[in-house]
């Protein structure tokens, strides 16, 4: 349960943060949010704004999803349809109910014939389903259309459907998502490097934090030492000490050490440790911290930067080197899940962190159905100076859209197979 828990709330966080970055930016431009949700599935509460936009909470605790007007939505309405409609005093259309779950007072019940909530805002049907009355409603701007399932979201006509925003806004509004995940990230890491007490002195070769019962412990070395050199070879930062004892592993060195005002001789045995394919020395030190306010915060969005070049670099292996076993789908986040609620809340948001850069880099990516497909697109727009037609892009979107879905569904079966067989 522990694990579950973890797992929802770390994917939950990191998709709905996303989805607000398109929530924001879109509202920013004019175009209208009709729904913003936490979780999927069956609805649980909703509450419509003043601005329009219905926000919900679902019953399946996983991420969230945005819909905004004309952004590859479905009809919903269709010629044969029996809904009811609302009118007010200008005989205006005000509320279209298809649900059965929701009942209209002094609605009048009609069987749909034609529509249009786009452009002439009117819908046309057989008032009671009596084929020989006809009648045509004008529909107002701001009027609400009931779901099946009861929710209620404003109709979307064309003046405030994403398309009808700028170029620009549609880009930046696609690039919101991933942006968002890339500030997540360094606001986590800036949070893990405050909570750690600071970031490491890679400047400085004074020890840190000692192991207990490391070989650094047994040979007498304390926290606050200083190592000059080794073997009689200096030493001027972090890096240069590591490398130094990780080329001699099992192999007795003489550290000299600054201790106050004192000069050490000290003899330390590495201890052999294997990393990837070779062994290395370990003295089981870690380095001192930087501890200044600022440090913490440059210390942070350094390693996300961090983070940021070694996902690039695995894609690049990805790509000349493919391979399931370098993908990771639910299942194997559950797993990495598992293994950070056992080890502390400090892990839970590393690995969030970690999850958040995966996402925001992996969106970008030039894919029909992600948003650097979208962006691609975007693209192609300013560059042909119009954009693609639906019907184009829709097909395009849905084969991208396909091929992730295969692509997921491999990956999620490797993972069952790696970590449960």
């Amino acid at each position: 349960m522990k694990t579950l828990i973890t797992f929802l709330i770390v994917f939950s966080v990191v998709v709905v943060i996303h989805e607000f970055g398109h929530f924001y930016f879109a509202k920013k431009s004019g175009i209208l949010v009709r729904e913003f949700s936490i979780g999927m599935g069956p609805k649980l509460f909703s509450h419509q704004a003043k601005d329009g936009t219905t926000y919900t909470i679902r019953a399946i605790p996983m991420g969230g999803y945005v819909r905004m007007a004309g952004y590859e939505e479905e009809e919903e309405l269709k010629a044969g349809m029996p809904v009811s409609l609302e009118v007010n005093e200008n005989n205006e259309v005000i509320k279209i109910n298809t649900s059965q779950k929701v009942q209209l007072e002094n609605a009048v019940p009609i069987e749909v014939t034609k529509y249009d909530l786009n452009d002439d805002l009117e819908i046309t049907g057989f008032i009671n389903g009596n084929e020989q009355n006809v009648g045509t409603y004008p529909v107002n701007h701001d009027a609400m259309i009931i779901e099946e399932d009861g929710t209620q979201l404003r109709i979307a006509p064309r003046d405030v459907q994403f398309q009808s925003a700028k170029l620009w806004q549609r880009m930046l509004t696609n690039f919101a998502g991933p942006m968002n995940n890339f500030l997540l990230t360094i606001v986590l890491f800036i949070v893990i490097v405050f909570l750690q007490g600071g970031v490491p002195n890679e400047d400085s070769t004074v020890l840190g934090e000692v192991e207990p019962n490391g070989a650094a412990a047994t040979a007498g070395l304390e926290s606050g030492d200083e190592i000059v050199a080794i073997d009689q070879e200096e030493v001027a930062n972090w890096p240069e000490l590591q490398q130094a004892i990780q080329q001699n592993p099992d192999e007795e060195l003489t550290l000299e050490v600054q201790r106050d005002d004192e000069t050490l001789q000290v003899d330390a045995t590495p201890e052999s440790v294997e990393s990837g394919e070779q062994d290395i020395g370990q003295l089981g030190v870690q380095a001192s911290l930087k501890t200044g306010f600022w440090d913490k915060v440059v210390g942070g969005v350094q390693e996300s930067w961090d983070m940021f070049v070694q996902i690039l670099e695995a894609l690049r292996s990805l790509v000349t080197n493919f391979s399931l076993d370098q993908l990771g789908g639910p299942v194997a986040i559950f797993e990495m899940s598992d293994q950070a609620a056992q080890q502390g809340a400090l892990t839970v948001l590393l690995l969030t962190a970690m999850i958040s850069v995966n996402l925001g880099i992996v969106n970008l990516l030039p894919i029909p159905g992600l948003d650097g497909g979208k962006l691609l697109l975007n693209i192609v727009e300013a560059i042909r100076g119009k954009p693609i037609s639906e019907e184009k892009e829709g097909m395009i979107t849905l084969v991208g859209f396909g091929l992730l879905m295969l692509l997921m569904v491999l990956v999620t079966w490797n993972d069952i197979q790696r970590f449960f067989f």
